[in-house]
Formats: C-alpha cells, sequence, structure tokens
C-alpha cells in the first residue's frame, strides 16, 4: 500500500493571505499568497467549489445484464454535447447521498432502491476544491423527470461494453465518467466491491 503521510509536511503550502476575486452563482475565486516549502512566497489562484456527485445508475435485466443510465448534454466551456454519468453540484448543506439521490431523479426520471459510495474525485486539484462523490445505484424505478430551468438533456442507456469503448475511443472525456468507467469495470470484474444500503 502507497504511505504518503511521512513526505506531506514537506510539501505543504501555507497561506499568509487571501483576496476574493469573484463570487458568481456557482463558481468562488481567490488569489492566494502562500508560503512554499523552502520559505520563498508566491501566489495560488483557485476555485472554492460547494462539491458535486456523480451517479453511475445499474439497469439489471433478470438474465443478470446490465445497462447503464446516462445523459447527453451540451457543456458551453467545451463547446459540444458531452456522454455522461448524472451528476449535479449539492445545494448549501446538503448530504451527498441525498444530492445523489434528487440529481438522479430530476434529471432522468430514475429512483433506486439501494445505493453504495464508491469514492471520491478531485477533478481539477491544480486550481479547485471541487471534490465529486461518486456513487453507485440500482433497483431503479422509472418516473417523471423534473429538470431545471434552462437545463436540456437526452437520456439513453448503454452497456458497460459499449461504455468502455467510448473511453477508448475518446469520446468521453469528462473526467468524472472516466473515473466512473474505472469503478464500474473493477466491480463488474469482482475485483472492488461496494457497501450497498437501502435508500433512506
Amino acid at each position: 500500500m502507497i504511505d504518503t503521510s511521512s513526505a506531506d509536511a514537506a510539501l505543504r503550502e501555507e497561506c499568509t493571505q487571501s483576496r476574493e476575486l469573484l463570487r458568481g452563482r456557482l463558481l468562488h475565486v481567490f488569489a492566494d499568497e502562500v508560503r512554499l516549502p523552502d520559505g520563498r512566497l508566491t501566489q495560488r489562484e483557485y476555485i472554492r467549489h460547494p462539491g458535486a456527485v456523480a451517479i453511475i445508475p445499474l439497469l439489471e435485466g433478470a438474465d443478470g445484464s446490465v445497462q447503464l443510465v446516462m445523459e447527453r448534454q451540451f457543456r458551453y466551456p467545451v463547446g459540444r454535447a458531452v456522454l455522461e454519468f448524472p451528476a449535479g453540484k449539492r445545494d448549501a448543506g446538503e448530504e451527498p447521498l441525498a444530492c445523489a439521490q434528487r440529481e438522479l431523479r430530476e434529471e432522468t426520471g430514475y429512483t433506486a432502491r439501494q445505493w453504495a459510495r464508491a469514492g471520491q474525485l478531485h477533478p481539477t486539484v491544480a486550481y479547485s476544491t471541487e471534490s465529486i462523490d461518486i456513487w453507485f445505484a440500482r433497483g431503479l424505478q422509472r418516473g417523471e423527470r423534473a429538470l431545471d430551468v434552462g437545463e436540456f438533456l437526452d437520456v439513453l442507456t448503454v452497456t458497460p461494453g459499449e461504455l468502455l469503448a467510448a473511453c477508448r475511443d475518446g469520446l468521453v472525456t469528462d473526467s468524472k465518467t472516466l473515473v466512473g468507467a474505472l469503478w464500474l469495470q473493477n466491480v463488474l470484474g469482482g475485483v472492488w466491491t461496494l457497501d450497498w444500503q437501502d435508500a433512506p
């Protein structure tokens, strides 16, 4: 097992002062002066983010087959529609599981009977505090979507093989979906296990 704890102290940067650059509806941007391990001062610009969730929804067939509920939506910063797992930002004070349940229902119309937390992802550690909790959902039941005003997305199902091929071929570039595919591959292969719990 990799142990980095003893080296962390030698790499730590300490904030000496912080300045707010922008407060938007989603992003909160700061410029901090930090002291480096060798004592020199430098600046770090970064975004404070409230955190998010991503969901890997499993549609399980009676024959043991599995399909994945996914989305395609236009992502303005990259200028194209992106294939990705359902996901969304946490509201203030919202627990990750409650956020995952809400986002799955609102974006896809599905609710899930069981949930399992896979892990955590920091998609852009160089300039953002954002962390994404990755959840698996199964025992899905279809219902009505409740998209936000101005939110447009298509819901589709793909097989795990189709998703992995899309990742291999560069059709999937979204970081949370690539990490989700890694988890999915290892869970379906029996290499990693999940601790499933009934939905509260």
